[in-house]
């Protein structure tokens, strides 16, 4: 007669070793990669248990990269940008090397200062088929892409209250303006080339690169 083999049990936490930080169930962290010279994976904390031997293994869904993605990484990925996979896997709990934080975007573009341990999400990614959800979203400036919260973009003053439907026309980088970014940052105002009409074209055109009187509208 076969042996019913022991049952497993689901725990509340796993302490990782060598540190005084616990994993909690909707945690995100950081697991070891088989290759040394590769950046640590992330995941996010499904479930937690252990078997009879206290083995402790842990489910996870795991984030891709953008460069792990079969479209690959694109101009308007962010370098702390991951993809919400539908990946699922069950990894020993000692792979486990740190936590970190994986914030909304909109979350991630408040933050002062981005840790080692801040990453962000804006979309959720099909493993199988290289799908997104959702698969639109806003895009900016004249080059009409989605906003990388790593560029530094202005804002121009004329067209900032309205946008059309799935883009948003009053954000441009500057050297899609013909700018620099040290010019952006001293812009005191500024009005895109649409915005600019003949009666007041010399106007903006002093307005750049003028000592600024008041702080220019310059957006991270």
């Amino acid at each position: 007669m076969a042996k019913t083999k022991p049952g497993k049990k689901d725990l509340d936490s796993y302490s990782i070793k060598g540190t005084n930080k616990v994993v909690r169930v909707g945690d995100c962290v950081l697991m070891r990669p088989a290759e040394s010279e590769k950046p640590p994976y992330v995941a996010r904390a499904e479930k937690i248990e252990a078997d009879h031997r206290n083995n402790v293994r842990v489910r996870v869904r795991w984030y891709y990269r953008p460069e792990e993605s079969i479209g690959g990484r694109r101009q308007f990925h962010g370098a702390k940008e991951l993809f919400l996979s539908d990946h699922y896997d069950v990894q020993s709990a000692h792979t486990i090397e740190g936590k970190c934080t994986v914030h909304s975007f909109k979350n991630y573009t408040k933050l002062e200062n981005v840790g080692a341990e801040d990453y962000f999400c804006r979309f959720e990614y099909k493993a199988a088929t290289g799908g997104f959800t959702p698969d639109r979203v806003a895009v900016y400036c004249k080059c009409e892409m989605p906003y990388n919260p790593d560029d530094l973009m202005v804002q121009c003053e004329g067209c900032k209250d309205w946008q059309v439907i799935n883009m948003i026309v009053d954000r441009f980088h500057p050297s899609c303006m013909g700018m620099t970014i040290e010019q952006a940052k001293k812009l005191d105002h500024f009005l895109c080339s649409d915005c600019v009409s003949e009666n007041d074209a010399k106007r903006a055109m002093n307005g750049f690169p003028a000592s600024p009187v008041s702080e220019a509208k310059v957006i991270r």
